[in-house]
């Protein structure tokens, strides 16, 4: 009876110790999924972000090609008045002709004096009256001046177009390939950082397009949306989750609030069509209707952030306050609403950074024109840094294809700034209960 009894025991610790390893080995297989996702996750961010970067990191970069200047007095100011505007209406491309005839004197057959005008941007003629406007001493004298190169010469220089490919198969042909050789050989071609990138609004050259309009319509975008969305979205979430009834019409509110952040983007630019631009005229393609645009996208985001934050907050800092005879209100803002600011901020953020990167809605109001001045209002029209991505990419030229990865770079630099900002303020300001 004794051994049948420890058999049974026997029996009975072997199956838990069976049990116990096919769920130990089920453990282990969970955990390794979990890594292998994460793995290939990472694979695919650092193949998607490298190839960006691969693409994008030549369009920091220009090609620039010295020419000797001479800054004709009969040219730019015949009857020497010094007039600014007398400059501004100066045949600046007849100059850079004159450079590249003499920089290249043997070139004389008509067809292939025509042929290297195409070694020099032609936003040239452009650098060189406003170095006029900023130095007009320079006049009447003969300088050696940088260049920006046409996008051709660009692409060219940076291995886009194979040397060993055949003339036909190639916009640049053999004979601007040996005027390249030649300018090597002198130490009169260059690569430099493209400053004009970072300072220049749109063009339709490609070596003169820049990104800096779209920024300045970003950050007025952007600011719009912040001062409307942020004290609404607070207000509404503070009322919501600490002043109101729990009503059916509450329930009704916060049902609406979850089902406005799953809505589409698009959706909120067919609004904005709608009700700014065609009830309430106001200016299409402008920063102050991009930004009420993205403050209605944005505006859930901020309620849900904000309604989290706050119930994060203890129950007994709100009845400490209650005992000392504090108001509702009080409450709220004396003690509840500082504890809460970190996530508030935190999700403020986040929805900040959504509404920068987002196209959609600003496609619907306009904002996908041309515009090559700097926006200077709020008002003025105006792009913003993903829509320009979104022009580039849809440009026929080969030499945008490095401005739209640059641009993205750009782009992506700024939510990444965006996010890491929003996690150091939680980090900060977070308190542990």
């Amino acid at each position: 009876m004794t051994d049948s009894s420890k058999s049974k025991s026997m029996s009975h610790s072997d199956r838990i110790a069976a049990s116990l390893k096919r769920r130990h080995a089920a453990e282990t297989r969970f955990r390794l999924y979990g890594i292998s996702a994460i793995a290939i996750a990472l694979i695919f961010l650092v193949i998607m972000l490298g190839s960006i970067f691969i693409r994008g990191w030549g369009g920091f970069f220009e090609t620039q090609i010295e020419l000797t200047v001479d800054f004709s007095r009969q040219i730019i100011d015949p009857e020497g008045t010094n007039d600014p505007a007398v400059f501004a209406r100066a045949d600046f491309r007849k100059i850079v002709r004159n450079a590249l005839k003499a920089r290249f004197p043997d070139v004389t057959k008509r067809k292939d004096v025509k042929a290297l005008k195409a070694l020099i941007s032609k936003a040239a003629g452009y650098e060189l009256s406003h170095l006029i406007r900023d130095d007009p001493a320079l006049i009447g004298t003969t300088q050696n001046i940088w260049l920006p190169s046409s996008d051709e010469v660009d692409n060219f220089m940076k291995g886009s177009v194979s040397r060993d490919l055949p003339e036909s198969a190639r916009r640049i042909k053999d004979i601007h390939v040996g005027w390249i050789e030649e300018l090597e050989a002198e130490g009169a071609l260059k690569s430099t950082l493209n400053l004009r990138f970072f300072t220049h609004g749109d063009s339709r050259e490609p070596e003169n397009a820049g990104i800096w309009g779209a920024i300045v319509g970003s950050t007025l975008t952007l600011f719009i949306t912040l001062i409307l969305s942020f004290p609404l979205g607070v207000m509404a979430a503070i009322y919501l989750e600490e002043l109101s009834p729990k009503t059916r019409w509450t329930d009704f509110i916060e049902v609406n609030i979850n089902n406005m952040a799953a809505v589409p983007s698009i959706i909120y630019g067919l609004l904005g069509l709608a009700v700014f631009l065609n009830f309430m005229h106001l200016p299409r393609s402008a920063p102050l209707v991009g930004g009420m645009v993205l403050a209605l996208m944005t505006l859930p985001t901020i309620i849900i952030a904000t309604r989290a934050s706050l119930k994060a907050v203890p129950p007994s800092i709100r009845e400490a306050a209650r005992g000392l005879g504090a108001s509702p209100i009080q409450v709220v803002l004396h003690h509840v609403l500082p504890l809460a600011m970190p996530g508030i901020l935190t999700g403020t953020i986040i929805g900040m950074a959504r509404a920068l990167g987002e196209s959609a809605p600003l496609l619907m109001i306009g904002m996908v024109a041309f515009i090559v001045d700097i926006p200077q209002s709020f008002t003025d029209p105006a792009t913003a840094l993903p829509v320009q991505v979104y022009l580039w990419a849809d440009s026929p030229e080969r030499a945008f294809v490095e401005k739209t990865a640059a641009a993205t770079i750009v782009l992506v630099a700024f939510l990444v700034v965006m996010n890491a900002m929003a996690v150091y303020l939680r980090k900060r300001f977070e308190r542990r209960w």
